[in-house]
Order: structure tokens, then C-alpha cells, then sequence
């Protein structure tokens, strides 16, 4: 089996703060396939971004990564010089970042933002390099490039400035795309345009793509596997058919709750309860069980696993874990009372001698449970 683009592995970063050491991302692992899209959502604070961050190693100067591996074509580039990561951005792996209005220098005309790029990481020469960045606005439908290349970030519109902001990004036909948030600052129309956009491109080069993002309904189409994350963590992953329309943590159904729709008009929107995690002070158990309307005392004192749940289709939720039933059993045999088994695994018997999986719910701020 040959290797993949790029493997995650049990990947942890944490930023020194006056109050602490904030713990962003908290085992993370993942793969990327040549020509993959893999989209990571998640709330703010998530560690979406975080993850992006971490892989390009383009951290804020108090965040550094504490554990896990990044291993690009087999090789883990968290052990690179900053000589060799400078090499790794643009050529092998380039980001586009959430505000295009922000992201360009406003001092610089296009030409020589986009020139400066293919510049660093090519040997071409200052005319090739204007030839190749008039090329790159063309391939992502910026009219009239020539012009542009003479123009200043503002004599462009949102829409146009994250077309060069691409162009920049795949001047030098990187392997890896991470696209963080890369509508969140455009109206509907132009999102969609850019979204189109990146798909044509990502068919036509044959690249790998990262999507990051807060926003399900931006990665519903693009995406061939969708990663979702909350309080640093991977709470559920598979295809978008398996996300959207069967998912398996309580997480990932609140975000589908939150999604106005259409069909559902007059229906009012059901928003996630609670506060986001404090990342400062993280939970012994799962990081969303303060929030969770269906929490079990389990769930405040270990932090559930991935398993599998579907063929391609993995969650970190105790609701989900079978395995407990072993474990009901095993403590059924020791003589234990039926009201410590349910409170300790979620598996208690009914009248007729079966094994059912009935939760002693906890009370606790955002859920609404109670202890049975």
C-alpha cells in the first residue's frame, strides 16, 4: 500500500498565555490522498484552524507543538530546519487565509505579491515570474490580468482579492492546498463563485485540498471526507453523506440543527447550549459533555475513543461504544447493583433479561437530562 500525502499523528499544540497553557490541539490525526478534499469544521475555538497552523508550522510565537508527528511523503517535517519548512510552504504546501481584504500587502501592487512567491520558490527570472503570475490570474478568472498585475489590493474588489490570494497560493503548483475559511469575509454570491472556483481548479491540477471551516453547508459538495472538530479534538469523521445524514455525535447534530433551511421555514433554530470550552482548564472527560443533553456520568471522567461506526465512518462519543456492554456484563457478574452498572456504563437489564442501553443522564449547565 503506498504511503499517503500527508499522515497526522496524535498531533498536540499548545500556546503560553499570563494565564496558562492553553491546549488548542489534543491528538489529532488524520490522512491526506493526492487529489483528496479533506474538510475540518468545527465552532471557533474548535483547534481548526490551530491544526492548519501546526501542519505549515506558522504559529504565533507562543504556540509551539508538544507531541504527534506530521509526515509529509513519509517524512516528518516537525523535525525540519526553518530552512526546510521555508521550503515546504508555497512548493509543497500553500494555505489561503480566512480575510482576502487583510491578507495582501496594501503598499504592493498584485504583480509583485504574486512575483514575490514564484520568486522564493522557483528559479525562474523576474520576466518569467510576470509571465507566470499573469498566467495564475488567468487560470482563476481574474479579467483583464495584465492590468491587474499594476494594480493595488484596493483597486480590487472581496471577491477578486481572494481570486489573487488563490493565484498566489498555486503559483508554484504546490501538492497540499489549505483553504482556511477562505469565504467567511464574501457575500453568498461570490462565496459560492470562489467555492466553484476551487473545485475546477482542484480536478484540473489534481491537488489535495484542506478545507477549514465553521460553516457545514460550504463543505457539503466539495468535500470527500469531513473531519469535526470541538475542544481540540476529533469528535467525528467520514463522508459527507454520513456527516449530514447520519451522524453519530451529539456535537455534529447540533451543528446540523443550527443550519436554516428551506423545509423547515417555520421552525424555530435550535442553537448548541452552553459556553464553548475552556481550553485553559480542560474536562477529565469529553471535552463537549458540559453541553451535551444526553451525558452520562462516564462521559465526565474518560474521554470516549474513536471507533468505528460505519464503514469509513468514526466517532468519539460513549453513546456509541459497545463496548461498554462487556464491561456491564463483566461488573453484572461481580455482583454489582443494576443502578451502579447504569450509572458506570449506560447498559442496565429490562424485565425480560436483555441488555439495553439506557443512560443515567447528569445534571449539568446545557444539558437537560437528569439523573434517573
Amino acid at each position: 500500500m503506498s504511503e499517503h500525502l500527508l499522515s497526522v499523528k496524535d498531533l498536540r499544540t499548545s500556546f503560553v498565555t499570563d494565564n496558562g497553557e492553553v491546549h488548542a490541539v489534543n491528538g489529532v490525526s488524520f490522512n491526506l490522498d493526492a487529489g483528496k478534499v479533506l474538510g475540518i469544521v468545527g465552532e471557533s475555538g474548535s483547534g481548526k484552524s490551530v491544526t492548519a497552523y501546526s501542519i505549515m508550522q506558522i504559529l504565533a510565537g507562543n504556540g509551539r507543538i508538544t507531541g504527534g508527528s506530521v509526515e509529509y511523503k513519509g517524512q516528518d517535517i516537525t523535525k525540519w530546519s526553518a530552512r526546510q519548512m521555508a521550503g515546504f510552504r508555497g512548493k509543497c504546501c500553500s494555505i489561503i487565509f480566512q480575510d482576502p481584504m487583510t491578507s495582501l500587502n496594501p503598499v504592493f501592487t498584485i504583480g509583485n505579491q504574486l512575483e514575490e512567491a514564484i520568486l522564493l520558490h522557483t528559479n525562474k527570472s523576474k520576466a518569467e515570474a510576470r509571465e507566470r503570475a499573469i498566467e495564475m490570474l488567468t487560470l482563476v478568472g481574474v479579467n483583464e490580468p495584465a492590468k491587474r498585475v499594476k494594480q493595488y489590493p484596493y483597486e480590487l474588489s472581496g471577491g477578486m482579492r481572494q481570486r489573487v490570494m488563490i493565484a498566489m497560493a498555486l503559483a508554484c503548483e504546490p501538492d497540499i492546498l489549505i483553504a482556511d475559511e477562505p469565504t467567511t469575509a464574501l457575500d453568498v454570491t461570490i462565496q459560492a463563485q470562489i467555492l466553484e472556483l476551487m473545485q475546477e481548479l482542484q480536478k484540473k491540477l489534481g491537488m489535495a485540498i484542506i478545507m477549514v471551516t465553521h460553516d457545514l453547508g460550504v463543505i457539503a459538495t466539495i468535500c470527500d471526507e469531513i473531519m469535526v472538530m470541538y475542544g481540540g479534538r476529533v469528535c467525528e469523521r467520514g463522508t459527507a453523506d454520513d456527516i449530514f445524514y447520519n451522524p453519530k455525535h451529539e456535537y455534529t447534530k447540533g451543528l446540523l440543527r443550527s443550519i436554516p433551511s428551506t423545509e423547515r421555514m417555520k421552525e424555530r433554530l435550535v442553537p448548541i447550549a452552553g459556553n464553548p470550552i475552556n481550553l485553559l482548564n480542560m474536562p477529565n472527560g469529553c471535552a463537549f459533555c458540559s453541553r451535551c443533553d444526553k451525558a452520562m456520568k462516564v462521559c465526565l471522567d474518560y474521554v470516549p475513543v474513536e471507533r468505528q461506526v460505519g464503514e469509513g465512518h468514526r466517532a468519539a462519543c460513549w453513546l456509541n461504544d459497545l463496548a461498554l456492554k462487556d464491561e456491564a456484563e463483566a461488573l453484572s457478574a461481580a455482583g454489582k447493583s443494576a443502578d451502579a452498572i447504569q450509572a458506570a456504563t449506560g447498559w442496565v437489564k429490562n424485565e425480560a433479561g436483555e441488555w439495553v442501553f439506557d443512560p443515567v443522564m447528569t445534571e449539568q449547565e446545557g444539558g437537560s437530562g437528569s439523573e434517573q
